[in-house]
């Protein structure tokens, strides 16, 4: 392979440098925000720092929305990968046309837009009676976080050779083993990127909770919307340097996991 030309490694510097900048700057921005007081136009920096917005974290909205969002996002995390592992694995197993129409069928909740997804979900919801509620709103978020992690799945066990069990088995292994000794290795750090990426679904979730909590179930990415709606912009900045520090830490740790198994070049 010969070098890079010039123009090429010029224009991955500037796109890399581009990303990156769409990334800190935004977070520059709600950090200024978050702990800023009295901070108006031209000014580059506020006038005065408060911590203000943060003492609401000891109790009171925006902590019960906090832990309501990190509830909601362990919880269905966990539930979504349970789903969407053998759901991934048959799609995965299936043959020409039938592997296509369930890879259409996972990917329908995640292209559906979430609003229209919501207002078909409420009429089920209101007549099993779980309109405005927590359940509701869980059942709302399983359904797409669901769909994206059984695409996931499915595109790992397109890589896995299904020679792999075969071999197992044929060795005298049980499916219970199989399952032990052969795929619980393979698929364990799958599973757990697989459930960070069903929290980070949840976590974000804004016409779903709306719409299918009714208002009663808050959260703290609905807080972000409430807080910007009602003109309290250092709350609305509070809440969303939150709202961001999950996204961030989990690219920082996939980074970190593909630098050593060498997929990124260092």
């Amino acid at each position: 392979m010969g070098q890079v030309p010039p123009m090429t490694a010029t224009f991955r510097v500037f796109l890399v440098a581009a990303l990156g900048l769409s990334v800190v700057l935004p977070l520059v921005a709600l950090i200024l925000a978050a702990f800023g007081l009295r901070w108006f136009f031209p000014a580059l920096l506020p006038e005065a720092w408060t911590t203000e917005s943060w003492q609401a974290l000891s109790g009171g909205r925006l902590l019960g929305a906090l832990l309501e969002s990190i509830g909601l996002g362990v919880i269905v995390g966990v539930v979504a990968t349970l789903l969407a592992l053998p759901t991934g694995r048959t799609i995965a197993r299936a043959q020409g046309a039938l592997q296509h129409l369930g890879a259409a069928a996972a990917f329908l909740p995640v292209a559906v837009p979430p609003i229209a997804l919501a207002a078909g979900l409420q009429l089920a919801l209101l007549r099993a009676g779980l309109g405005g509620t927590r359940s509701g709103v869980l059942i709302g978020h399983l359904i797409p976080a669901t769909g994206y992690l059984s695409l996931y799945f499915f595109g790992i066990f397109r890589l896995l050779d299904p020679e792999i069990e075969a071999s197992a088995r044929t060795l005298g292994a049980s499916r219970w083993q199989v399952i032990r000794r052969v795929l619980a290795p393979i698929l364990a750090r799958p599973v757990r990127e697989a459930i960070a990426l069903g929290f980070l679904v949840s976590w974000a979730q804004v016409p779903l909770t709306l719409v299918l909590g009714g208002g009663q179930i808050r959260t703290l990415a609905t807080e972000v919307v409430a807080y910007v709606q009602s003109g309290q912009d250092r709350y609305a900045a509070t809440a969303g340097l939150l709202l961001a520090i999950p996204a961030v830490l989990a690219l920082a740790i996939a980074r970190r996991s593909a630098d050593r198994t060498g997929m990124v070049p260092g």
